[in-house]
């Protein structure tokens, strides 16, 4: 795959928590709110994955609690939901205050921060699979790494081999005070299996 510079015009809000925590509802209404599909977070205890389906948002520990950790605001270190629209990146602090910021497509007439991207495919952790309600759990190896993906992937052959999906990044770039292009800003944009 070729990496190219592309035009991709974008701009980044600030959200305003106001001592709100992540809660699975509050995420919800934001992925709604702002047309996000998909959840990635981090806690302490494990990766949470989850989608938005039909204005619900349906997370990994729900089909595989012995997996995947509950989401809890007490235990959680970031949070993205994201689509090819944009991302909202919840984070925490080192005063344990929660933090946000939207960085997103431009709509009609906005002047955008960000005009130029590279977008990277990241291949995520699993080569075994085994089939959940609407969720592929995937297992790595001898690391015995596991997550549950909100996607049913395709098993080779029938067998528990998988071809793991693809997280895609979109870098955006801009020239430096000397001259030189680099990345300023990434976000997470889409899941899907190569060439779907």
């Amino acid at each position: 795959m070729k990496r190219e510079i592309k035009p991709a015009p974008a701009v980044v809000e600030f959200i305003p928590l106001d001592g709100t925590k992540p809660t699975k509802d509050w995420l919800q209404n934001q992925a709604a709110a702002y047309k996000l599909e998909w959840l990635l977070a981090h806690a302490d205890d494990g990766i949470i994955w989850g989608e938005l389906r039909e204005g619900k948002l349906v997370t990994s520990d729900e089909v595989a609690p012995d997996v995947s950790p509950p989401l809890r605001a007490e235990t959680l270190q970031q949070v993205r939901l994201f689509s090819e629209r944009g991302e909202l990146l919840l984070w925490r602090d080192g005063d344990n205050q929660w933090h946000a910021r939207l960085l997103r497509q431009t709509a009609n007439g906005e002047l955008p921060v960000f005009t130029e991207a590279i977008d990277e495919p990241q291949m995520l952790w699993g080569t075994q699979g085994e089939h959940m309600t609407g969720f592929t759990l995937l297992r790595e190896g001898e690391q015995g790494f596991r997550h549950v993906v909100p996607m049913q992937l395709p098993l080779i052959d029938h067998h528990k081999e998988i071809k793991p999906p693809l997280l895609w990044v979109r870098h955006y770039v801009g020239d430096d005070d000397t001259g030189f292009t680099r990345i300023i800003a990434s976000r997470l944009f889409d899941l899907k299996l190569e060439g779907i």
